[in-house]
């Protein structure tokens, strides 16, 4: 490749040229050139190379006068706005080279040619050549021009492309990164537009953006052009596919590994201009109703992505963020941006970290959470990056959204709150990139916020972020995992919400001991099952609307209920893959399900719920029967359509051998048979007759939980709610210890597998060096206490080994 190359055709380009012409355009060359012939499409275009930034630069005798401008940034950056306004003017006031102009017009006018246009329309992107380094991102901070047409309009893109090497969140990062800003040049990419005017576009990572999960393609997905969805200022789609299942799947199914599908609300769309002469070429415009209730992309085009972005990242040998984008005329989806991840794969090694909530405030508003830290401070409501004096270090920044202008002052800041924004917004970059606790898309939260209140700043609670009124109190653990002892005993976890099961990927654990899809129901799900199958049964009007809303985009409230069960369940499993998760069947006492959307038309009030109509005997028949089959649907798509097989299943609170008989029945019926496709069935021991009987019970399933709050209540006779008895409640009891010894003993002889899930071991290391001592085969606890009993076993079972010599 000459040195002195103006201009250069993506396909002639490999990674190896990002000296010459940027990450970016390096990265799009090495695309075309080795991964077109697996499919994946790339639009082609050709690059401006560094040698024509610094031509265009020296002919109009830059080099002295950017350096003297630059020279009067102040360290603490308050004079930076008109420092790179100082810069940039220049820049849009220089001449081309009359070589250089040639050529890029030359260039234009050979893609017209091999396309058959008169007037094509062509994307302009900013590429610098210290840009998608391992360790920084220019993301966001240059700029791009969508639908060019003509050479007057190109030609006026290129020069604002070199100006955007200045913007001032462009001088703030490379200040912050130790870069000189006179020794990155600019290369400049034209491409073919992709008409997703007519469809839809969006970002993709290959990893999970808040956790670093490696086991995901995370992909969100607006209608019309990209920049909406990568500014900020549209709430996607989003939709997670499980790529250690991707080789399995194909596009006509029967295996579709997506393991999230989340509607987004999709208000806004950027389209092209009406006609030739608009001030901008791309204009706003809302969407349709249809469009909101409707998903951007089918399962077979998320599918496609997915492969895509698992093939780009096997390429580069590391995680990716990805720009896509669906033709609106040909139905095609291309490729249009590829750059290395620079946050999670920097954090790789680091210490394991986790947040806990000991108290919390009143919730104030709620959003998409960004991490999985906590904050604390005082609000700061601020309309536009001008009004930054009044930020104080430590504030908490509320605004409607952010663009990149805003980094230097979000770098002030303890939290961010903005009202619009997802997860792969540039707002979210910047705030992970940044280690800022963040919670975007949260609605009303600058007119909600009050200017001064102390909030907390939630992160630390799964998918969703929470401002909560007050400081809270908050526990911060550090743990290395790679420090962790075997055991031969078992330790697994136990979860709940889908939106943190990726947190605990590092965790060594040997899977999920229980996973109640309890959670699944109240908080994502939010309406009573039968509810939504008859929703002309539900009389108050408000939870109609509310319900008439959560099943946007479904065909039924049943259809609703299984999807989302269905991939909640499939989320908790993906966490642990390749090992167990055992997925307990519902056990909401009558009282709980009421407190459902639309549920207290279809619950009896009980004096007694914990010993009531809860568990096995809601399954079997009775009102609640016909529900009970969509749990069974939304297991079964879980693992046979989705591809987790590594979920079993858990039955919960079955009270006698006869039940148990019917409960298994009643499953195989709904196409949940023991050992079909590898299914095993497991059974919650919290019953004194479960003991008992434990052999009979145990020749029916394949293993058994102790559930010890119950089994405690059980055998001691205790309330474990009533106050005025919590003396009595105790799991070390001798007589719930006994109980516990002669289920493993009798569990042993019929060959089941025994665990245990509950605080007890975490609480009390000597119960937890009980059960080693009883010989179970492993114990499940929640994942902050993970580390702490891991240890305790380890202890209690080298004691014992001890002995046993």
């Amino acid at each position: 490749m000459s040195d002195k190359a103006l201009i250069l055709s993506l396909s002639e380009l490999t990674q190896n040229d990002s000296d010459e012409v940027g990450g970016k355009n390096a990265s799009l060359g090495e695309m075309i050139a080795t991964l077109e012939a697996q499919g994946i499409r790339v639009p082609g275009g050709f690059a401006t190379t560094a040698a024509a930034y610094w031509r265009f630069i020296d002919d109009n005798g830059l080099r002295d006068p950017i350096a003297e401008a630059m020279g009067k940034l102040k360290s603490d950056q308050s004079n930076l706005k008109s420092v790179g306004a100082e810069v940039r003017g220049m820049i849009e006031k220089g001449h081309w080279p009359e070589d250089l102009e040639h050529a890029i017009v030359e260039a234009y006018d050979e893609m017209r040619r091999e396309t058959g246009r008169k007037e094509l329309d062509v994307a302009v992107r900013s590429s610098a050549t210290a840009e998608d380094l391992p360790s920084a991102s220019f993301a966001g901070q240059l700029e791009t021009y969508l639908n060019i047409r003509g050479h007057e309009a190109l030609l006026a893109a290129c020069r604002n492309c070199y100006a955007s090497l200045f913007t001032n969140r462009a001088i703030a990062y490379r200040e912050r990164q130790g870069f000189d800003h006179l020794q990155i040049a600019l290369s400049v990419g034209v491409q073919r537009m992709v008409r997703s005017d007519k469809a839809g576009s969006g970002v993709m990572f290959s990893l999970d953006t808040e956790t670093g999960y490696p086991g995901v393609v995370l992909i969100n997905a607006a209608w019309g052009l990209g920049e909406t969805v990568v500014q900020g200022s549209v709430d996607p789609d989003e939709y997670h596919v499980f790529k250690p299942l991707l080789a399995q799947a194909k596009p006509e199914g029967p295996l579709l590994p997506i393991i999230e599908r989340r509607l987004g609300g999709k208000e806004i769309k950027l389209v092209y201009a009406r006609k030739k002469g608009d001030e901008s070429p791309a204009r706003t415009v809302e969407t349709t109703k249809k469009e909101r209730a409707a998903f951007v992309l089918s399962d077979p085009e998320i599918l496609t992505l997915g492969r895509w972005g698992a093939l780009i990242e096997a390429h580069y040998g590391k995680p990716m963020d990805i720009e896509w984008a669906k033709d609106g005329e040909s139905g095609d989806l291309f490729i249009v941006q590829a750059r290395p991840e620079t946050v999670h794969s920097q954090r790789a090694n680091e210490p394991f970290r986790s947040w806990r909530l000991v108290s919390r405030g009143k919730k104030l508003v709620e959003g998409v959470a960004i991490g999985d830290s906590v904050a604390t401070g005082a609000v700061r409501v601020l309309k536009s990056p001008e009004e930054s004096g009044k930020l104080r270090q430590g504030d908490v920044l509320v605004t409607g959204m952010t663009d990149p202008d805003w980094v230097p002052v979000m770098k002030k800041a303890a939290a961010l709150v903005t009202d619009q924004g997802g997860r792969t917004s540039h707002a979210a970059i910047v705030s992970r990139e940044l280690g800022l606790t963040a919670v975007v898309g949260a609605g009303d939260a600058s007119s909600s916020l009050k200017d001064g209140q102390e909030v907390t700043v939630s992160c630390a609670e799964g998918q969703r972020g929470f401002v909560y009124e007050g400081e809270s109190e908050v526990e911060v653990s550090e743990t290395d995992p790679d420090e962790v002892e075997d055991t031969r005993t078992d330790i697994m976890i136990n979860l709940a919400n889908p939106g943190a099961a990726y947190r605990w990927w590092r965790l060594p654990a040997k899977g999920i001991g229980l996973a109640r899809i309890e959670f699944i129901i109240g908080n994502d799900i939010k309406v009573h099952p039968l509810a939504l199958m008859h929703p002309d049964r539900v009389e108050d009007k408000a939870a109609r609307k509310t319900m008439a809303e959560l099943i946007r985009g479904y065909e039924d409230g049943a259809t609703f209920f299984v999807d989302r069960m269905a991939r909640g369940i499939a989320r908790l499993a993906a966490a642990q893959w390749p090992n167990p998760a055992i997925v307990r069947l519902s056990d909401f006492k009558t009282n709980e399900y009421a407190g459902l959307i639309g549920g207290r038309g279809f619950e009896p009030k009980e004096a007694n719920p914990m010993l009531g109509w809860r568990g096995a005997s809601r399954y079997v028949d009775g009102p609640y029967a016909e529900a009970f089959a969509l749990e069974c649907a939304a297991v079964r798509r879980a693992r046979e359509e989705i591809g987790l097989e590594n979920i079993r299943v858990m039955i919960p609170f079955c009270r006698t051998v006869d039940e148990a008989d019917r409960v298994l029945a009643t499953m195989a019926e709904h196409g949940l048979v023991r050992g079909k496709a590898g299914l095993e069935i497991y059974m919650m021991v919290e019953i004194p007759s479960n003991v008992i009987l434990a052999r009979d019970f145990g020749a029916r399933v394949d293993g058994f939980s102790i559930g010890t709050n119950d089994l405690t209540q059980l055998v001691l006779g205790v309330d474990r709610d009533n106050d005025l008895l919590a003396s009595l409640f105790d799991a070390r009891d001798p007589a719930v210890k006994a109980a516990i010894a002669e289920l493993l003993e009798k569990a042993r002889d019929v060959g089941v597998k025994t665990g245990l899930c509950g605080q007890a071991p975490s609480d009390h290391p000597e119960f937890a060096a009980f059960l080693v001592e009883q010989g179970i085969d492993s114990i499940s606890v929640s994942p902050d206490s993970f580390m702490a009993v891991k240890r305790i076993v380890a202890r209690a079972e080298a004691k014992k080994g001890s002995r046993d010599e």
